[in-house]
């Protein structure tokens, strides 16, 4: 009980926070003359949350098997691309600058690309997801790699430490913090990329949901997709963030 109360109090102003904007969300609108169809109150959403909420719970299953399996491959070749210039210094001159350098073109207008290349199936979806996250992880990684603390390498060789013991003692939780901070950020925008890839063409997704509702001026639906969009992008980062927590206890201790 004491724990339930201390964490309540440390939650209390955002708690207060988010009542006073769902107050403002449900007064708002009709005070200001705001036509439901552009901002509808809080309740309408929440109303249109229950109807709908059968074609809702499988639009928000498609674009979450969407986020997910653009996040995982882009994890695998963020961490991958992050050893390869960590441990090669012509890679690192050669397409670091490149990676950067790719983040000037807009993804957005890359998302067209990859649908004419992968159809309207799952293919762009998932194309579209990586184009978005594959970035942070392999900065944030490869900066976690560089800031591995020369000493305690020095030290392992001096104790006859090879390669790969040097890699999986050093190098590899030293960039643990950061790989996690790029894979929190990627495991947030991800929920973009895969309504980006739903907007351009699809048959299902919360995505195209939104699309469908806003071709018929239902703003609560339209304000549904959205809120049920905002909550897996949440849940993702909150998850990945309780996995954070798990494996590095012991840096806390």
């Amino acid at each position: 009980m004491r724990f339930m109360l201390q964490k309540l109090r440390q939650h209390a102003p955002l708690l207060s926070l988010a009542l006073l904007l769902a107050a403002l969300w449900e007064i708002g609108p009709p005070l200001a003359g705001i036509p439901h169809y552009i901002i509808p109150r809080l309740s309408d959403v929440l109303v249109s949350l229950w109807e709908d909420r059968q074609p809702l719970l499988r639009h928000f299953g498609v674009t979450l098997w969407e986020a997910l399996l653009g996040l995982g491959i882009s994890t695998v070749f963020g961490l991958s691309f992050a050893i390869v210039i960590d441990r090669s210094r012509l890679a690192e001159r050669t397409l670091y600058p490149l990676l950067v350098a790719s983040q000037t073109i807009p993804i957005v207008a890359l998302s067209p690309i990859m649908v004419m290349w992968f159809g309207y199936e799952l293919g762009s979806k998932v194309a579209v997801v990586i184009l978005f996250t594959f970035f942070p992880i392999a900065v944030n990684t490869a900066s976690g790699f560089r800031g591995a603390d020369p000493d305690t390498g020095d030290l392992l060789r001096t104790m006859g430490a090879s390669q790969r013991q040097l890699f999986v003692k050093w190098k590899l939780p030293s960039a643990m913090p950061g790989f996690f901070t790029g894979l929190k950020l990627a495991a947030a925008i991800s929920v973009g990329g895969a309504t980006l890839g739903e907007w351009l063409g699809g048959q299902a997704g919360l995505g195209m949901y939104t699309k469908r509702a806003s071709h018929m001026l239902a703003g609560d639906a339209v304000f549904a997709g959205v809120l049920l969009l905002s909550i897996m992008g949440i849940g993702l980062f909150l998850t990945i963030q309780c996995i954070e927590r798990l494996l590095l206890a012991h840096r806390r201790s």
